[in-house]
């Protein structure tokens, strides 16, 4: 009996070290990728981006679908443009701050002046629907050779 409960023992500390490892790999993975989202210092001045929002991407037959989480951003505010090698997303969201005598205890939501700057490669796009709707601004960018949705 005493030759059984070795080997399962160090089986059982090899694979709780390997989960462990992979787990620490992981929450370094999303610590990184968090960082690089929401706290980029993009440049020195007043007006420098402090953040970058996060972005889905999707690629359909007709073009390239983009939703940029923006929570708090005034949609009036906000200035997309489309280059020929890149689709650029700036703005502002303002820090909501409570009451003058209250005290802020937890601040996650990144807030100040961001630019979101997405290349593109190949193929030539125009600027198709946009809308923002809770929270989230969506952008269609059509392939410049498709007919579908032109007037």
């Amino acid at each position: 009996m005493g030759g059984w409960a070795g080997p399962t023992t160090y089986m059982s500390i090899d694979r709780q070290f390997g989960w462990m490892w992979a787990q620490a790999c992981e929450l370094l993975d999303r610590a990184d990728r968090m960082q690089r989202q929401f706290v980029r210092y993009v440049g020195p001045g007043a007006d420098a981006a402090v953040w970058e929002p996060p972005v889905d991407i999707q690629e359909t037959p007709e073009g390239l679908q983009f939703v940029f989480a923006l929570p708090g951003v005034n949609p009036e505010h906000i200035d997309i443009s489309l280059e020929p090698n890149a689709l650029t997303v700036r703005a502002i969201r303002p820090a909501r701050l409570g009451s003058s005598d209250s005290v802020v205890r937890r601040m996650e939501i990144p807030h100040g002046r961001f630019v979101r700057r997405i290349a593109l490669a190949g193929a030539r796009f125009r600027l198709g629907d946009t809308r923002y709707l809770n929270g989230c601004l969506e952008v269609r960018l059509v392939r410049a050779g498709e007919n579908r949705g032109q007037e």
